[in-house]
């Protein structure tokens, strides 16, 4: 995939878009669908979070990431307070529509935890082990 400038999707395909997909009717995800970020180049899973339909209209207009944040309640834009953004190269669903895949060009860590994925436990026959380090420390990524 060619490492290429962010062309805004017109409004009549983000409606087309948005009619296609099926957020959950139910329970804490109520409203929400689930999206996984892969970094675009080398295919690395980094994280999981939700998506309401005005994170992914927002996500399609400007073509920074942006989730929704279940503890907050509110549109999480991803790396307004870390700087470590997440570039939209690639928009895709899954068959059932109920999950998006979101190619991105990840700057920096993609973990709170300053991980640079959020999946770094493996579970195995002998335990569960930490897999990586965290690359930054949490406290200078998110000053109090």
């Amino acid at each position: 995939m060619k490492n290429q400038t962010f062309i805004p999707i017109p409004e009549e395909i983000i409606t087309k878009t948005l009619d296609e997909l099926t957020f959950s009717s139910q329970g804490l995800s109520q409203g929400l669908i689930p999206a996984i970020a892969q970094q675009y180049d080398s295919g690395e899973i980094l994280m999981m979070a939700w998506m309401n339909a005005d994170a992914v209209r927002e996500t399609l207009k400007r073509g920074v990431i942006c989730y929704w944040s279940r503890s907050r309640g509110a549109l999480w834009r991803k790396g307004e307070t870390s700087g470590q953004i997440q570039t939209l190269k690639n928009f895709r669903y899954d068959c059932d529509r109920d999950t998006i895949l979101l190619l991105v060009d990840q700057k920096g860590v993609a973990c709170h935890t300053g991980r640079r994925n959020c999946f770094f436990y493996e579970t195995t026959s002998s335990g569960i082990k930490t897999l990586h380090e965290a690359e930054i420390d949490p406290e200078v990524l998110y000053p109090k």
